[in-house]
């Protein structure tokens, strides 16, 4: 069979990485079989695909902007095949297929089917009207959609608000900073408050820590967090407006109408969504079927479907007006399906490296969690777990981290400062990259996609590092020292 170049290209890159992963430690393959990887085993190489698709996505909207929008699936596609071509050439097809698979139905699907739903939801919920975006009203904005990103997910609460804000500052010759704060406050920081804001207070949840326990026990870092970035807010804001004045004016493109809500319909299928998630926490029918050796269980199941069938239903009681209106369109979220896929194939041997604790090359990261006295180190958990979820998938690292500290829910509810550290640092920091929580880039391709120049992925970086890293430090006085 004849190959491309670039197929000829691909095999052989894989086939190189194949045979370096495979000089390091041997895979435990025996061992494990499909139920996974034996982290401890893995050398430095497997690192490579993941901060591969990292450079990529950090690299190609400003190296090769043209390139990268045409072929941001091809960058993808390699890097994932990276992984998937060497776990295949050194535990077999069949093996590395259910590693996959486990990796694919149980993490990336069940993912990909809630972004798809708020984003096709919310999509629909259309804030007409317009307002003017001024220091103040930018700021009730951003505390508006903080608000309800804890009960609507930090995802939907970006898909509602975004384009509003878009719309009340489309006039000004400054604004890449708005964008920036909601990047921030709405799409992470405002989840904190329930389980239902962002997926690794879920993921909490669903292993048995209390519903309100967030709500009890964030509340203060998470209010402390938000009125110091409104306050710095405030001030760059007032800054760039009164450098304006002196600026000719702008057209403002969006006409001035009455400020209303439309697409309401959206608002209980939003509900609904809310109601599968948590009606698979609750029902527990104890059925389960396999897929190529992966468990997947019914309850699990019916949830991902009912929220697919939220997202359909959206698409047919939503007017189409209103989704144009919105500007609505799919390429945000088939960048983020196609970029986010390969983000999880490239985690699947991070992950098992973290997993493997002290026994694994990520070790000197794993042994900073415990102090000499083998009490947790709550300051070391609350900026580890957010370094990594500034780069990782939040939720998974959540998980590694609540694991390493003992996996005991009850427990751990009663250590509230070490639970706290892991969740904060979690749902916060998440803000610290464009691909910390999946909403950054979500909300980043639609102000692209609307005209907004936004910063690049290490411009984004120093603004998060100049700004949030100093309000982090000072939590980490206030609460964790």
């Amino acid at each position: 069979m004849h190959l491309s170049r670039r197929g000829s290209s691909l095999i052989a890159a894989a086939t190189l990485f194949s045979a370096l992963a495979a000089a390091g430690p041997a895979i435990a393959a025996e061992a494990h079989g499909v139920d996974g990887i034996d982290g401890a085993t893995l050398s430095w190489v497997w690192i490579v695909p993941f901060f591969g698709v990292l450079l990529s996505i950090a690299t190609g909207p400003v190296l090769y902007p043209h390139l990268w929008e045409h072929h941001y699936g091809k960058f993808a596609a390699f890097w994932g095949a990276l992984v998937l071509v060497p776990l295949a050439f050194i535990y077999g097809l069949s093996p590395a297929a259910g590693i996959a698979l486990h990796t694919i139905l149980l993490e990336y699907i069940p993912f990909i089917i809630l972004l798809f739903a708020l984003f096709t939801i919310a999509g629909g919920i259309l804030v007409a009207g317009n307002i003017h975006g001024t220091p103040l009203m930018n700021a009730a904005l951003l505390l508006i959609g903080a608000a309800i990103a804890s009960f609507v997910g930090t995802t939907g609460a970006s898909m509602i608000m975004i384009r509003p804000l878009i719309r009340a500052n489309d006039n000004r010759p400054f604004y890449v900073h708005v964008i920036v704060f909601f990047i921030f406050l709405v799409s992470n920081i405002g989840g904190a408050f329930t389980p239902l804001g962002d997926p690794p207070l879920f993921v909490g949840f669903l292993r048995g820590v209390d519903f309100f326990w967030t709500a009890r026990h964030l509340s203060e870092e998470t209010l402390t967090v938000v009125a110091i970035l409104i306050a710095v807010f405030l001030v760059i804001d007032f800054y760039f407006h009164f450098r304006e004045e002196g600026l000719p004016k702008i057209k403002d493109p969006t006409p001035d109408r009455k400020v209303s809500i439309r697409g309401l319909p959206n608002i209980l299928l939003l509900a609904g969504v809310i109601g599968a998630i948590l009606l698979s926490a609750e029902w527990r029918p104890d059925v389960a079927f396999h897929v190529h050796g992966v468990e997947m269980q019914l309850q699990n199941v019916v949830r991902d479907v009912l929220i697919l069938v939220m997202a359909l239903l959206s698409l047919v009681v939503t007017k189409k007006e209103y989704r144009q209106a919105n500007g609505f369109e799919w390429g945000p979220i088939l960048e983020v399906a196609k970029l986010f896929a390969a983000i999880f194939i490239c985690l699947i041997p991070v992950t098992a490296m973290l997993q493997a604790g002290e026994s694994g090359h990520l070790a000197p990261l794993v042994s900073l969690v415990t102090t000499a006295d083998g009490t947790p180190n709550n300051i070391a958990y609350f900026w580890l777990t957010g370094a990594l979820s500034s780069f990782l998938d939040n939720a998974p690292t959540y998980l590694v981290f609540f694991d390493l500290a003992g996996g005991d829910a009850h427990r751990l509810m009663s250590e509230v400062a070490t639970l706290a550290a892991i969740s904060s640092g979690a749902v916060f920091m998440g803000a610290n990259s464009y691909i910390g929580n999946a909403p950054n880039f979500m909300v980043y391709a639609i102000a692209r996609r609307r005209g907004v120049a936004m910063p690049s992925f290490f411009g984004y970086m120093l603004w998060s590092v100049s700004i949030l890293v100093p309000t982090f430090l000072f939590i980490t006085w206030l609460f964790f020292d």
